[in-house]
């Protein structure tokens, strides 16, 4: 199938609209973040609203009407950086559907695409948590300590965008002879699902250890450990997303073995790429383990899942671009 280059072009042109996007969300974020009041004084001060409306209530006046609390500054800030990252993830992903409909195939045929996907993934992965969080009663985390995290999401994210849109930027082209198979569908996308769940678990595990210094020193890191969440937050964002993901990462290698037989007439054969994937899935076992451990539970189980997210990362660029092996076809 001939390649549409009017679709292709528009497709570069949403992928660097989308980091553009992602960029200045990323700066409101951290905006926020810079200017908002820690958690213990966002509290108190959402009590003395609370406390005022009460009193208020009560001795208001016939016809008398309640004048709308304008939000401070830093909560603004906040909330146009959720509205600017939905914005760039609508965008974000037109711009992988027109690459797909310019080649007529999957659009993560090649690294440039893969990477891009797997961006996606980690920033909704980032918005469901996100939803969720806001809408649990019960939380340990005010919402601008939750908005926080996004800007230490996306800064990963628009490095690994400008790392594919430049140094792994591939033309768009029909799929490669090795990649042409029902297969690509199955295991490479739910290798991409998880691998941008994962790597927000991994940052939820580095924002962890920077508020664990914090509690056990306020000392130190005061103004930065106060705005974070709760080391209990932190934990059971990475905790859950990595207990939820894990079988789509074990159904992703498994998928891959079966279309290594498929292809190569092998389920296994220790290729660079195949053994890098199997360490992470034992790295992310070892880590949902010691997390259900009481001894290895807090710090410990951090930093195993911490090294989980440099074996992911070490995966998806020294193993496809360095190292030479039966997955070195991904267009570079």
């Amino acid at each position: 199938m001939p390649v549409n280059q009017a679709l292709s072009t528009y497709s570069d042109m949403a992928y660097a609209t989308s980091v553009v996007v992602y960029i200045f969300a990323m700066l409101l974020y951290f905006g926020e973040f810079a200017y908002g009041r820690p958690a213990k004084a966002a509290r108190k001060r959402e009590s003395a609203l609370v406390g005022a409306g009460g009193e208020s209530t009560g001795d208001a006046g016939v016809g008398h009407v309640e004048q709308p609390r304008r939000r401070p500054l830093p909560e603004r800030l906040g909330g146009m950086a959720v509205a600017m990252t939905v914005l760039g993830a609508l965008v974000h992903a037109a711009s992988l559907g027109l690459r797909g409909f310019a080649t007529g195939r999957v659009p993560w045929g090649n690294m440039y695409e893969f990477g891009s996907a797997i961006c996606l993934a980690a920033v909704v992965a980032w918005l469901v948590v996100l939803v969720r969080q806001l809408r649990t009663e019960r939380r340990d985390a005010t919402p601008a300590q939750l908005r926080g995290l996004g800007g230490f999401l996306l800064l990963p994210m628009i490095i690994l965008l400008f790392l594919s849109g430049t140094v792994l930027y591939a033309r768009a082209a029909p799929l490669q002879p090795a990649l042409q198979s029902y297969w690509i569908i199955i295991h490479v996308s739910a290798a991409i699902v998880s691998s941008g769940v994962l790597l927000f678990a991994g940052v939820a595990s580095v924002l962890f250890m920077l508020r664990s210094r914090y509690e056990n020193n306020p000392l130190k890191m005061r103004k930065f450990g106060s705005r974070l969440p709760t080391t209990q937050a932190l934990d059971r964002m990475a905790y859950r997303t990595t207990v939820i993901i894990f079988p789509v990462w074990t159904f992703a290698i498994i998928a891959g073995a079966i279309w290594a037989e498929a292809a190569w007439g092998r389920f296994w054969g220790w290729d660079p790429k195949e053994t890098c994937s199997f360490i992470a899935w034992v790295v992310y076992a070892a880590y949902l383990h010691a997390r259900a451990t009481a001894g290895w539970r807090g710090v410990r189980a951090a930093w195993i899942n911490i090294f989980g997210l440099a074996v992911m990362i070490f995966n998806l660029f020294f193993i496809n671009i360095v190292v030479a092996g039966l997955h070195s076809y991904a267009g570079l």
